[in-house]
Parts: C-alpha cells; structure tokens; sequence
C-alpha cells in the first residue's frame, strides 16, 4: 500500500490584499499613472530597489520549475531571518506567493507579475 497522496494544484490568489496578484499598470508611455496605479507600482519598486531583495527575487524568478525553496536561495549573505524579512517584503509587495510544505516554505513569482512588469517598462 502507497502512502503517496497526490496535492491539489493551487490557483493563483486574486483578491485586495497585499499578497494577491494583480496586474501592475499600464506602459509608461500609454497614460498617466492613477493613485492606486502610482501606489502599487511604487511599493514594487521599492520591494526591488534593495539589493538583498533583487537577489532574492532574481533567485526565485530563475530557479529550475519556477519557484524555490527557502533552503535554497538563502545564501545572500545575510542572516537567516533578515532573509525572512526581505522575503515578507517581496510578498507585502505582490511579487512573491508562497506555500508552505512541511517545514520548508517554497517562494514563486507568478508569471502575470513578470509580464505586467515588462509590460509597464515597454513602448506599444
């Protein structure tokens, strides 16, 4: 007898909070930004604009099946639990989900917030 159980695949989050996906904004050069626009694209930015945390989030958007164990992108050379804080940032941000699996927690960057991201940085 197997003790093998198949997990159910998640569906990305939608919703209004931090942690739920949305996408970003439209390019630069489409509009003026919206408050809400302004402020959801700023707290991205700001997420990314420390070091440790573009390392982080480079690591998890490139690792092999997209997504990453904590166990391995903590090697920033930063303590454990600064690790942890800049991850929860990366989340508090929408640019990270995360899922718990036994004592590990494995990050993802979900494919919408890449392309909203290359979409606001491009000229159509």
């Amino acid at each position: 007898m197997s003790n093998i159980k198949a997990l159910p695949l998640l569906e990305p989050e939608t919703g209004s909070g931090p942690e739920s996906v949305a996408p970003c904004c439209p390019p630069l050069t489409e509009r003026p930004f919206t408050a809400e626009e302004a402020e959801r694209t700023a707290r991205m930015f700001k997420a990314l604009g420390d070091p440790v945390r573009l390392r982080l989030f480079s690591a998890v958007a490139s690792h092999a099946g997209g997504e990453a164990c904590v166990c391995d992108i903590s090697d920033v050379g930063v303590s454990q639990p600064t690790v942890s804080h800049h991850l929860k940032k990366l989340k508090e941000a929408g640019l990270l989900t995360s899922e718990r699996r036994g004592t590990w927690v494995y990050y993802r960057v979900e494919p919408s917030v890449l392309a909203s991201m290359g979409r606001l940085l491009t000229s159509e």
